[in-house]
């Protein structure tokens, strides 16, 4: 069985920082791609940013330069650092990844992790 568990989220002043933490566990082989995602209230959910196994990134036109997506292959772990945050970063941050498991591959999701930036 594997999970994914999110930590790091809160509550922020605008220009401020959050780092939020995914952390995959269970019969691990390997994880590939690995991606944050947010949704705010009435919106549909919308990528973030990517990042390949090799460290390829991709981002979002309205987090870039502000926002880093970063992992550890070792602790199947990814981690998203948002710096100058704005109130309409305001959203529910969930992320994804691509596992092989002992029960084959598949993408799984976190449970999401509230993101509230005050003005």
């Amino acid at each position: 069985q594997v999970q994914l568990v999110e930590s790091g989220g809160g509550l922020v002043q605008a220009g401020g920082s959050l780092r939020v933490t995914c952390a995959a566990s269970g019969s691990i082989f390997s994880s590939n791609a690995m991606g944050w995602y947010r949704q705010a209230p009435g919106k549909q959910r919308e990528l973030v940013a990517t990042i390949t196994s090799d460290g390829s990134t991709t981002y979002a036109d309205f987090v870039k330069g502000r926002f880093t997506v970063s992992r550890d292959n070792a602790k199947n772990t990814v981690y998203l650092q948002m710096n100058s945050l704005k109130p309409e970063d305001t959203a529910v941050y969930y992320c994804k990844i691509a596992i092989w498991s002992s029960r084959g591959g598949r993408e799984y999701w976190g449970q999401g992790t509230q993101v509230t930036v005050s003005s």
